[in-house]
């Protein structure tokens, strides 16, 4: 029933936001003046900014080719799948309220709560966010994945996925900027319906602090450093990647997202990770870096022992028209590229290096190399095409087929308002 309801309000606000495309400017009301923006979504706020409220969105239309180790058997395979298609609907009340309320249509052909949260902004300049949310890690993952240079993010990330999984639970994070130059988080989040054997909760700590002594587009020096820790008395240590192809787990048939540490029930009790970053942007070229290292203790008396994951990526990226990298301090994170030329667009190209291993004594010692090169059209500032290339290589990790190595050509059409 809420669903039924929520839909009906969805369908509501698009009519009129479609049907706003033909006005613009300021509504006189007997309050407050409404301005009304139609570019980019549809926009109401009163001139005060006590109070205001957004609809947007992002639509990504995928399509994946891969073989070699990206596959079960080896052979080619493709699929075709919306990455994500969000409704956004955000917002500010009593000045001080910020609401953020994302809906992702797309996942697994069903919907599901992409954010739900509430921020206080009334102790300036501390935040204080409540709600369902992603944890803060890391710069990539801080950027939005409407504005991150290839298709997917790092396979660094892959190394300790729960450092920024919501994990359908519920979290608080106080976060700000201090001066002009730091931003930090402090996060908590308690996971849903992943207890242990005793009922007690997996939780998730982050920290994150950046020093950006640059901090504007096309003129950033970007340092930062993250840490994570959940508490947890019984995990199986699992490892994997998609070695940044997401189509792999898409095609549930012949799709392979290889072991890179295999999960061993009932042997780990310690799990925490930190990471290093850092950025540099002076006008159209950009280069950044991500170091990830992950520890997980084996429980006392157990057979196992202790893991560990690291890994690291190197990408660099030129926009050939010339528009330089959005970057935002509040956050910590770079933004979107507005073409110049609203006809031509803008035309930006890189190329990306990840490398990523896991260890275990003697047992494990497992690697992968990940060569991505690609282009991106921003044709506007909705539509973005993004072509990539890669080539994965492992060493001790293989498929059905004794691959372990493999390319893959990922491509997306990209729509947000």
């Amino acid at each position: 029933m809420i669903r039924k309801h929520f839909a009906g309000f969805v369908a509501s606000a698009l009519a009129l936001a479609v049907s706003a495309q033909a006005f613009a400017g300021t509504v006189t009301t007997d309050g407050a003046d409404i301005v009304i923006k139609t570019k980019g979504g549809f926009e109401a706020s009163t001139t005060d900014k006590q109070f205001g409220f957004k609809i947007g969105g992002r639509l990504q239309a995928d399509f994946d080719q891969f073989d070699g180790i990206y596959t079960r058997n080896g052979k080619t395979a493709n699929e075709a799948y919306f990455r994500r298609a969000i409704l956004e609907i955000s917002g500010v009340a009593y000045t001080d309220w910020k609401y953020a309320f994302n809906v992702d249509f797309g996942e697994s052909g069903s919907s599901k709560w992409d954010e739900a949260s509430i921020t206080y902004t009334g102790f300036k300049p501390v935040n204080v966010k409540i709600g369902r949310f992603d944890p803060d890690f890391g710069l990539e993952k801080a950027t939005s994945s409407k504005w991150i240079t290839a298709i997917e993010r790092s396979a660094v990330y892959d190394l300790a996925d729960w450092v920024n999984d919501k994990q359908d639970g519920m979290g608080v994070q106080v976060s700000g900027v201090a001066g002009d130059m730091f931003y930090g988080s402090a996060g908590f989040n308690r996971a849903k319906g992943n207890e242990d054997v005793n009922g007690k909760n997996n939780n998730t700590y982050n920290l994150r602090g950046v020093f950006a002594p640059m901090a504007e587009a096309g003129n950033v020096l970007h340092f930062g450093v993250n840490y994570a820790k959940r508490n947890t008395e019984d995990f199986d240590g699992r490892i994997r990647s998609r070695l940044n192809v997401r189509g792999t787990t898409e095609d549930g048939v012949n799709g392979n997202r290889p072991d890179f540490a295999p999960a061993v029930a009932g042997q780990f009790d310690g799990d925490s990770a930190w990471g290093l970053e850092a950025a540099f942007a002076a006008g159209p070229f950009s280069i950044q870096s991500e170091y990830l290292r992950r520890d997980i203790d084996a429980k006392s008396g157990s057979a196992r022992d202790d893991r560990e994951a690291t890994g690291y990526n190197v990408q660099l990226a030129y926009t050939l028209t010339g528009e330089a990298r959005g970057y935002k301090l509040d956050g910590g994170k770079f933004d979107s590229i507005k073409p110049n030329d609203k006809q031509f667009g803008a035309w930006e190209v890189f190329y990306r290096y990840d490398n990523i291993k896991a260890e275990e004594s003697s047992v494990i010692d497992t690697k992968a190399k990940i060569h991505t090169v690609g282009v991106n059209w921003y044709a506007n500032e909705a539509i973005k095409v993004s072509a990539n290339y890669l080539k994965a290589s492992a060493d001790n990790v293989v498929n059905t087929a004794n691959d372990d190595d493999g390319d893959a050509v990922s491509l997306r059409l990209q729509y947000a308002f």
